[in-house]
Parts: C-alpha cells; sequence; structure tokens
C-alpha cells in the first residue's frame, strides 16, 4: 500500500475516529473479567458467562437493526452507535464511585456494546462504499487493518499500565472517551451522504419503512444465494470462532501448566501483531499483481496452517518462541486476508444490501464465536486444554475448503429506478 495514496479530507476523518475507538478498545482489553474478579469477586463461571452470554445475547439484539438500518443515512447511525456505547461504558465508573456496580449492570453494558459495534460495523462498511469509489476500497480496508493492528500492539500494555496506576475502571473510562471522540470525528466528515437506494415508489417506500419478521433473515438469505459469498461466509464464521475459542485454553496452559508469568504471555501475544502491519501494508501490492481471487484464496488457506503448532508448546523461553512464531505467521496472513476479503465483500453486494449482509455476517461471527467458546471450555475440562487447543488447529486446517473456488465477477448495482410521467 502506497503511503502517497490520498484518500481526502472525509475519509482521513473517518480512519481517525476508526483509530481513536480501536485504541480505546484495546486499552479496555480484559478490563470487564478483571473488574468482575477484582472487584465484584466472580467466578469462573461468571466471567465465563460475560464473555460468552454477553456477546450472543447483544447478537441477537442486533438482528432487526440490520434491516432497520439499511434504508435510513448511514452517517447518523455511526455517530448514535458511539454515543450509545459511550453512555453505556460511562454507566461502569459511575456505578463504581458510587459503591452500586453489580454483575448483572456489567452483563447489559456488555449486551448493549456488543450489539451497537455490530450495528456500528454493518452502518460503517455501506457508509465507507459511499464514501470512496471502488477502486480505492481495498486501499481504505488495509488502512483500517493496519490501524487495528498497531492498536493491539500498543493498546493493553498501556492499558495494563493506567490499570496499576490508576484502578479497574480507568481503562473503562479511556474506552468510552473514545467513543465520544470517534462520535466528534464521524460528524466532521461532513459532506451530502446519497439517499439509500430503494428502488421503490413513494407509497412503495412507506410500506417498506415497516420492519416486517420475514425482513430479519434478508442479510441471511442474500448471502447464502450468492455462490462466492456463501463458502467465505462459512469460512470466516468457522475460522474467526476455532481461533477465538483456543484463546482462554492457551492462557490456561501457558499461565497454569507451563508456569509462564503475566507478562510472557501478553509478549507472545502483542509482539506479533507486527506481523498484522506488514501483512496489511502488502495486501493492495500482492493484488495488483496476482488478482484478488488468488490472494484470497492462497492466503486464506495459509492462514488455517498455524494454530495446530499451538499444541506442542512447551515450558520456557522455546515454548514462548513457538508460540511467538505461530502467532507471527498466522497474523501476518490475517493481515494481508482480511482487507482483500473485506473489499471483495463490499464489490459483490449491491449498495442497498451492504448493512443488511454485513449485520448477518457479524451477528453469525459473533454468535459461532460465544458458542464454539463455551464448547471449548467444556472440552477443555475433559480432554484437557492442550488436546482441545490440538483439536481446534486440526479443524482450521479443513476450513480453506470453504474458500470460494471460482472467481465470480461483482454483481452489477441495479440501474436507478425510472420515474414515468
Amino acid at each position: 500500500m502506497g503511503s502517497g495514496h490520498r484518500l481526502g479530507r472525509r475519509f482521513g476523518w473517518l480512519w481517525g475516529a476508526y483509530g481513536t475507538s480501536a485504541l480505546g478498545t484495546w486499552l479496555a482489553f480484559g478490563a470487564f473479567p478483571l473488574i468482575a474478579i477484582q472487584v465484584l469477586h466472580a467466578g469462573p463461571a461468571e466471567v465465563a458467562a460475560l464473555s460468552s452470554v454477553g456477546a450472543a445475547v447483544g447478537a441477537a439484539v442486533a438482528v432487526p437493526l440490520g434491516p432497520w438500518v439499511e434504508f435510513r443515512r448511514k452517517r447518523p447511525v455511526l455517530i448514535a452507535m458511539d454515543l450509545v456505547r459511550f453512555a453505556a461504558l460511562l454507566t461502569i465508573p459511575a456505578a463504581y464511585a458510587l459503591g452500586a456496580l453489580t454483575f448483572l449492570q456489567l452483563l447489559l453494558v456488555s449486551v448493549v456494546v456488543a450489539a451497537a459495534d455490530i450495528t456500528f460495523r454493518a452502518a460503517s462498511g455501506a457508509y465507507l462504499k459511499t464514501l470512496l469509489p471502488a477502486e480505492d476500497l481495498l486501499v481504505a480496508n488495509a488502512r483500517f487493518e493496519s490501524t487495528t493492528w498497531t492498536t493491539t500492539i500498543i493498546g493493553p500494555p498501556l492499558g495494563g499500565a493506567a490499570i496499576a496506576l490508576l484502578g479497574p475502571v480507568a481503562t473503562v473510562v479511556a474506552d468510552a472517551v473514545s467513543y465520544l471522540l470517534s462520535a466528534l470525528g464521524i460528524r466532521a466528515t461532513g459532506g451530502q451522504e446519497p439517499p439509500p437506494e430503494r428502488q421503490k415508489t413513494a407509497p412503495e417506500r412507506q410500506e417498506a419503512s415497516r420492519l416486517r419478521a420475514g425482513d430479519l433473515l434478508d442479510g441471511w438469505r442474500y448471502i447464502l444465494a450468492d455462490a462466492a459469498l456463501r463458502p467465505l461466509f462459512f469460512n470466516t464464521a468457522l475460522f474467526n470462532a476455532l481461533v477465538m475459542a483456543a484463546q482462554p485454553l492457551m492462557a490456561v496452559l501457558m499461565l497454569g501448566r507451563l508456569g509462564f508469568e503475566p507478562w510472557q504471555y501478553g509478549l507472545a501475544f502483542a509482539a506479533p501483531s507486527i506481523g498484522g502491519l506488514l501483512g496489511s501494508r502488502l495486501a493492495r501490492p500482492l493484488v495488483t499483481r496476482y488478482g484478488q481471487h488468488h490472494v484470497l484464496v492462497v492466503v486464506g488457506t495459509l492462514r488455517a496452517l498455524w494454530s495446530v503448532g499451538l499444541a506442542f508448546t512447551g515450558p520456557g523461553t522455546w515454548g514462548l518462541l513457538l508460540v511467538m512464531g505461530v502467532e507471527l505467521g498466522l497474523i501476518f496472513c490475517c493481515g494481508v486476508f482480511n482487507p482483500v476479503y473485506a473489499t471483495y465483500r463490499l464489490e459483490r453486494t449491491p449498495t442497498d444490501r451492504v448493512t443488511r449482509t454485513l449485520s448477518a455476517w457479524a451477528v453469525t461471527t459473533k454468535a459461532s464465536t460465544a458458542l464454539l467458546t463455551a464448547v471449548w471450555g467444556v472440552l477443555g475440562g475433559l480432554l484437557g486444554p492442550r488436546t482441545a487447543i490440538g483439536l481446534a488447529g486440526v479443524l482450521l486446517l479443513a476450513t480453506p475448503l470453504l474458500l470460494p473456488r471460482h472467481d465470480h465477477p461483482p454483481q452489477r448495482e441495479p440501474e436507478p429506478a425510472r420515474s414515468h410521467t
């Protein structure tokens, strides 16, 4: 990705807003479980519920929001979702200061934030497609990806230092403020957002604004009917869920049985994020040279080969280097794959279906991750963490079979409806 490729002032504000909220998110990484353990003295079952149930219920709450947002201007929705997350998160330090914080409040806030996250992501994809021409989408997605990995590297260490100096809710305050700043940044993008495409006559528009039960499944119907998106949908949902399901077991294995220190565990997963930066910068040159579909399939296959190596993690320096090497390879491949696949998905989805499609995609990913995390927790208890980690790695080896085999051309955007006089 050429650093000199300019995407304009409006994208600059959107990119800045994204980077600000991403930094806030990673500053507060692990804050909810930490507060639950240190402040509310929650047990393992409650901490697991905070991660899995909060995400799953949040995904369910977000289901009707995708169709509702589709036919509304996306910029006000993005600002609203940022403000919702700001307000919800701010209730935690307020309740903590008053001595009134409860586990139920933490759970409810996690649900609200998860639902707002999904809605924001879906609306932001649609907004980006109206903001930039198609040839600039990969550059934009690569910049988002590089920002994600940059904040992944610097956020958790800074967050840990802030908690040590200022207390357990300090990073939650920072995360809340980051959403407020993000809302201000999105507002500063300015310009005229084109009206949502409905391809309907005036009487039909009023009818379309009423959300029907069948509308909730529109995103899934479109994905499953598309020969290219359907395999990619199952591939990414399963891949992300299996990778995330093994993470808690890696913590148990490394911090418990293998005796690594917490700083070593953090280093093992933070330092390899440099691979995401390198991968995101190579995404556009690779697509230019080899083609989008070829890069998608090859890198999508390579990213599935790494995780099985985590099952062989041992104690000491060599064990730590093994984890870092596996994570570096995995994250590098993800750094290339993610912006390419995000661009491929946007190009194949008509503008008037983007929000519903991305919402259905995000809901499925969050729900499947929550489900498999819970299942792998049980498997870890029955088989041991190492065996369960290995099983996840073996199953990941099969995920390339779900990548699109053929290079389907993007669907044409529907022609605007002609008025009849």
